[in-house]
């Protein structure tokens, strides 16, 4: 269903003109009020706007890998791509209403993301910078996809965060999901 609405949506993509026009498809798949309408999807509001850029470069390129945001990205320019990223990078982040993680859930991630070197590009509250994403309050389910997909090499765009993520015990890296979801 999802699918179906966003593929509708970004057969009229081609006539939007206003950014407010050219980001209406979004809505379809990571939702009106910046919420995902499904939980593998990510959030994008609030979300640094070099990195949103970069994603729909990379799936434009074919450099990341959706049946879904490939088709939506190659309709875009480098313009469009800038604004929309731009856009929603201005908007606040939403709060999913997950919970915090237990102490010793906490602690365990902190201690994970220290030795694997997590905070030098995601910094030390996680909210990202220019490039490099915000993971704090990300959705759950997203977060622990997105690793699966760097450690079985099936997100291809960042070779570093796969090797990274092999690297990490899978114990270390389920406790640093329910860390970052609930910050």
């Amino acid at each position: 269903m999802i699918c179906g609405v966003a593929l509708l949506l970004m057969a009229a993509q081609g006539r939007a003109e206003t950014i407010e026009e050219k980001v209406q498809v979004c809505a379809g798949c990571h939702g009106e009020s910046g919420k995902p309408v499904d939980k593998t999807i990510p959030t994008i509001w609030g979300q640094q706007a070099g990195y949103l850029y970069i994603q729909l470069r990379d799936f434009k390129r074919g450099d990341r890998k959706s049946e879904i945001m490939q088709p939506i990205a190659a309709q875009f320019e480098r313009d469009d791509m800038l604004a929309i990223a731009e856009y929603f990078s201005q908007k606040p982040w939403p709060d999913l209403g997950q919970p915090r993680a237990p102490k010793d859930v906490a602690e365990k991630a902190v201690s994970a993301s220290r030795s694997v070197g997590c905070p030098a590009c995601h910094l030390d509250r996680f909210q990202g910078d220019g490039t490099v994403p915000r993971l704090a309050g990300m959705g759950r389910d997203y977060l622990a996809k997105t690793i699966a997909d760097f450690r079985t090499r099936a997100r291809g765009n960042n070779p570093g965060m796969s090797d990274l993520m092999l690297a990490t015990s899978p114990d270390d890296l389920a406790a640093l999901v329910d860390y970052l979801a609930g910050l």
